[in-house]
């Protein structure tokens, strides 16, 4: 889904960027609410999880709720909190992993990645794409991924964003997975 924002753009530079797992829900831009069936085909009846993709003012948040607990993750210029987006974290015990990236391209390749993105995602039910005032580069994306792990048992869902930042040619992107779900 592909959204144009009626907002002010917060963020200035990746290097402003936090990553949180212990904020509560900030205010949503726009939202994408999504009722996901992770159950493999040996286990029905299990209930679903539900995952929420928020556009904040300030990057995202996704909020993940399923049987096994809940999950917030914020990427976002959190006021308070010092910037520190790490390039990875892994927590065994919640099967949390993250990763991200920061990209410095040339204008010109920023400027066709924002539309391939835009392009690819504009339709997609797994994902939402937020267009800052400013210019069509100055977006927001997430898309999620879910699947089953027949094998282990495990649901096992995960997403991706990406944060585009053209006054400084920069493009963040992260990955996460949680498994055990």
């Amino acid at each position: 889904m592909l959204v144009t924002l009626e907002t002010a753009y917060e963020d200035t530079t990746a290097a402003e960027l936090s990553l949180a797992l212990d904020s509560p829900e900030q205010p949503a831009l726009h939202l994408l609410d999504l009722d996901l069936d992770l159950d493999p085909p040996a286990r029905p009846g299990r209930p679903g999880v539900r995952l929420q993709l928020r556009l904040l003012g300030a990057s995202h948040q996704v909020v993940l709720d399923s049987p096994g607990g809940g999950l917030i993750e914020t990427v976002a210029c959190l006021p308070g909190r010092r910037p520190e987006l790490p390039a990875t974290l892994a927590d065994p015990a919640t099967g949390y992993r993250f990763a991200a990236r920061v990209r410095r391209l040339a204008a010109v390749e920023l400027a066709a990645r924002t539309a391939r993105l835009r392009r690819d995602l504009a339709d997609d039910p797994y994902a939402l794409v937020g267009v800052f005032p400013g210019g069509p580069d100055a977006i927001t994306a997430l898309r999620v991924e879910c699947r089953t792990d027949p094998c282990a048992g495990a649901g096992r869902i995960g997403w991706r964003t990406w944060h585009a930042y053209p006054q400084s040619a920069e493009l963040v992107e992260t990955e996460t997975v949680v498994t055990g779900l």
